[in-house]
Parts: C-alpha cells; structure tokens; sequence
C-alpha cells in the first residue's frame, strides 16, 4: 500500500531557490509545489497543502501578507518563512508561524522543521478524533 506523500508548497521569486528546495524536498520523499509568487499560490489553492515555505519578501503580496491570508483559511497550516535581508526579520511580525529561517540555511535544518510541524499537525488531528 502506498502512503500519501505530504505537499509542501514554497513561494519565492527565486527560480534557483524553488529548483533547489524542489530538488530537497523530493528527495527527503515529500511532494513538492512551487510558485513564483503569492498570487499564484492563492489562485492554485490551499486545499491539499500541508505545509508552506514562503520568502518574506515577494513583489504585490509578501510573506507576512500571505501568512495572514492563509491563516484566516487554514488556521492550522504551518507556516515557515524565509528571508535574505536579516533586518526584515523583525520577530513580533514573525509571530503565527511555525519557522522563521535566514537566507543561506541548512537544508537539513528545514526538513527537521518540517517533519516536526507535520507530526504536530498529525497529533492535534488525532486528538480531534
């Protein structure tokens, strides 16, 4: 029997970034989307995400921006955000998400962020059950 791959989403302007973190997330067995914008995202949907990894600084919709509105959506999302510039990684915007990460990080250090937030995730819905 198969088991359903987890889909986790990243937003960033960066072509080389989404091509790296795709190549990352794959290989650790998760199910990876790009998108080059916030917009884009939103137009794709929410539904089948499990987890999102925006940058903090897109053009039109930033990150903190698309937090808010996927938040009001999916309220128990997790949300990591990410950032080149560390004086925007100012912590009380930072607040409601699950990861806040500087620009270069470890890759490993993501993985661990995300598998940590997925089995949260997982024990809360087992909890509603």
């Amino acid at each position: 029997m198969r088991t359903k791959r987890s889909v986790v989403v990243v937003v960033d302007d960066d072509p080389r970034l989404l091509e790296s973190l795709e190549d990352l997330l794959e290989s650790a067995g998760y199910s990876a989307r790009c998108f080059s914008s916030a917009q884009a995202l939103l137009d794709d949907g929410l539904s089948d995400v499990d987890v999102l990894i925006s940058d903090i600084g897109l053009p039109n919709i930033n990150g903190f921006e698309l937090r808010n509105r996927v938040r009001s959506a999916r309220p128990d999302l997790p949300v990591f955000l990410m950032t080149g510039r560390h004086e925007i990684a100012d912590q009380s915007r930072a607040q409601g998400i699950s990861g806040f990460f500087r620009k270069p990080f470890d890759g490993q250090l993501l993985l661990a962020a995300i598998k940590e937030a997925l089995h949260t995730v997982g024990r809360r819905k087992d909890r509603e059950n």
